[in-house]
């Protein structure tokens, strides 16, 4: 039990973690209105999300189940644990469906912006 707690935590480290390292770097880089920098972050920050977010998020669901089945808590019916699974699944919709197009949109504004050498509306 005590190696599916480190997975479970290490996967929250992971997953929160880069959450807010990638918010951070994003506004450190509009800070220095320069386009080359805004588009070196903002692809970091979308291939940060594949290989730090996913696994984290992985880890996080896989550890919490096994453990939760361990303990003898139940996986039927509407609990504490469904609620949070169903709650996890959401956001999961949403990063898919808004934020990895708004990332990709991002990403090709900011490329433009390199070309022009100044920030467009487009990317703001």
């Amino acid at each position: 039990m005590k190696l599916w707690l480190l997975l479970h935590l290490a996967g929250v480290v992971l997953f929160v973690g880069n959450i807010m390292t990638a918010a951070f770097w994003k506004v450190r880089a509009e800070f220095q209105k320069n386009p080359a920098v805004i588009h070196h972050a903002v692809k970091n920050v979308m291939l940060a999300d594949f290989v730090f977010t996913i696994p984290g998020l992985i880890l996080i669901v896989v550890s919490g189940i096994v453990m939760a089945v361990r303990a003898g808590i139940s996986m039927h019916g509407f609990n504490w644990l469904t609620l949070s699974l169903i709650l996890f699944a959401i956001t999961g919709v949403i990063w898919l469906a808004i934020l990895i197009p708004l990332q990709r949109a991002m990403i090709r504004h900011s490329a433009a912006c390199i070309e022009s050498g100044n920030i467009s509306k487009a990317y703001v």
